[in-house]
């Protein structure tokens, strides 16, 4: 299934039915009077998070939604039908934005189930019984239904995650997932083999959070070079960020504030996020070579530095340990046989 993040969609409510314009025939009754009913509502353009998406692709070839309008009144005054809501599905972590700036959050949807109605359905028009008064006993007067809405709006996807892996291309983050996790990113000698976000479930300890591993950040990004810094709006709603350093790079430091850089110049609160350092692929280096790295990124301003080699997992325990403390506290709990069990008894959701 092909990844897209973004769309650019049309939607419209329905309009509202026209009132009709009728009159009482019986057999034996003279001037029986109006009797035309209200038209129906028009439909309303519902927006749903569910959980079986995690890609806008849909939209790349239906861009155009329009609910339908409600039905018109009839005789014997009678109303006419509503019509049904238009309900459009997107992923779970979709906002809504506006097209006329790109900018305004018209609805962001973020959990399971959400739904917000961002354009109403016109009101059905008035048939001509409602317009009869003592001095009016025949009217011949309706309403047309009241138009519905229309706009255009940009859908844009945020993966929700609740830690997000960043670095250098090549920084080994696409090995890292796949060994912490049940993900099978693709692996290559060569930058920039992730070209999409990748989402990995990881269970450590009886706890389960998810991973969101993003493209790597090269110097520019944020005007553009490589990739560029799109897909760090997956990354936003994440609690810890895993900055993963590659030892077998020329400078350690460089390479830590090269992303530290581009993740500033995104904005968005991603500098400010908690931030735990891996220096990745110690096991093609010696140990005295990772000290001396480690207090180079010491001085440099990194607090929490683990080694760790993503091909062997060695150091993996450790650094997991203090991402944990980060998030929130567990939702599973441990059984007297040592099986993990969830305190619900469900499976817990993940969006993926």
């Amino acid at each position: 299934m092909h990844f897209l993040d973004q769309a650019k969609i049309f939607i419209r409510s329905g309009a509202g039915g026209p009132g009709a314009v009728s009159f009482r025939r019986e057999k034996y009754i003279e001037y029986g009077g109006p009797d035309g009913g209200d038209g129906g509502w028009g439909g309303d353009v519902v927006f749903e998070a569910v959980p079986a998406l995690n890609t806008l692709i849909d939209f790349r070839y239906a861009q155009h939604f329009k609910a339908r309008r409600g039905t018109h009144g009839m005789g014997k005054d009678r109303t006419g039908a509503s019509a049904p809501d238009l309900v459009i599905k997107v992923p779970v972590g979709t906002q809504v934005i506006s097209d006329e700036d790109g900018e305004t959050v018209l609805a962001d949807l973020t959990e399971v189930g959400q739904r917000i109605t961002l354009l109403k359905g016109g009101m059905g028009g008035r048939g001509n019984a409602s317009y009869k008064t003592s001095t009016n006993r025949a009217p011949r007067q309706h309403q047309p239904g009241e138009p519905g809405e229309e706009m255009w709006v940009w859908l844009r996807l945020k993966l929700l995650a609740d830690v997000g892996l960043v670095g250098l291309p090549n920084a080994g983050k696409s090995t890292f997932i796949n060994q912490v996790s049940n993900t099978k990113a693709k692996v290559g000698d060569y930058a920039f083999t992730t070209l999409v976000p990748k989402l990995g479930v990881v269970r450590h300890k009886g706890r389960e959070f998810v991973l969101a591993d993003i493209p790597g950040l090269i110097e520019g990004a944020a005007d553009g070079a490589g990739i560029g810094d799109r897909f760090l709006g997956h990354i936003e709603r994440c609690r810890v960020l895993i900055h993963l350093i590659d030892i077998s790079v020329e400078d350690p430091v460089e390479a830590m504030q090269i992303v530290g850089r581009e993740l500033e110049a995104y904005g968005g609160g991603l500098a400010d996020k908690p931030m735990v350092y891996a220096l990745n692929k110690v096991d093609l280096a010696d140990a005295e070579l990772t000290e001396a790295f480690m207090a180079e990124l010491r001085t440099a301003g990194a607090t929490e530095i683990f080694p760790v080699s993503g091909a062997t997992g060695q150091g993996m325990e450790q650094l997991l340990d203090a991402v944990l403390a980060y998030l929130p506290a567990a939702t599973a709990t441990e059984r007297p046989d040592g099986e993990v069990e969830d305190a619900d008894d469900e499976e817990p959701w993940s969006p993926i």
